[in-house]
């Protein structure tokens, strides 16, 4: 008799345990949703926001100066999910900052395929406005630019957390911090993107059993 009951305690255990886990990220691993309906109307040129995970980064004035913590995240986030179709990463800087921008592109476009970012310029008193309708706790420094990358979802709503251990709710992620992004932001990215990927399955099993 104890072989049986050892032989089910190796194979049946893990599966309850995988289950379980597999039921927890199910019912309760979704990203915070922090504001619903981002209003993106103040230019028709901005690329709108519904139909993509976005991910917003604000280098203002300060495009050289932010360099360094762009590379941080070129390297920890954004080669990392730059191959999902569905993802895109939008650099938003202050007129005349357009080739400074192209040219820190052009080198990273030597260690990363930078496809999937778009350079978009406008100018300062847009960028506040832009910055302004995301409705966080942060604001822009004297160059109009931030040292945060915000997520925002397919819905045009911005995402993070509502209980973060540090700061309680998070509305963006620190590009200064390679912890932050290696702990939180890669975190929270997996997450947005396993509720997408579910919800494309179950969609197609509901479109499948209805033919």
């Amino acid at each position: 008799m104890k072989k049986p009951v050892v032989l089910g305690v190796l194979f049946i255990l893990p599966l309850v345990v995988y289950l379980f886990f597999a039921s927890g990220v199910t019912n309760f691993g979704r990203l915070s949703l922090l504001k619903e309906n981002i209003s993106w109307s103040i230019e028709e040129t901005f690329p709108p926001l519904k139909g993509k995970i976005s991910l917003l980064i604000f280098l203002g004035n300060a495009a050289n100066e932010n360099k360094g913590y762009l590379f941080n995240f070129n390297q920890k986030i954004y080669k990392r999910f730059s191959e999902f179709t569905d993802f895109r990463t939008i650099l938003v800087s202050s007129e005349g900052q357009k080739e400074a921008v192209e040219a820190i592109l052009s080198e990273l476009a030597q260690i990363s395929d930078t496809s999937r970012y778009i350079n978009y310029t406008t100018t300062d008193t847009q960028i506040e406005a832009l910055f302004n309708s995301i409705g966080t706790d942060l604001s822009l420094d004297s160059n109009v630019s931030s040292p945060y990358v915000f997520i925002v979802d397919k819905n045009a709503a911005l995402r993070g957390r509502l209980n973060d251990e540090d700061e309680g709710i998070k509305y963006g992620y620190d590009m200064r911090s390679v912890a932050e992004l290696n702990n939180k932001m890669e975190d929270d990215m997996k997450i947005i993107l396993a509720e997408y990927r579910l919800a494309l399955k179950k969609n197609n099993a509901y479109s499948t059993e209805a033919k």
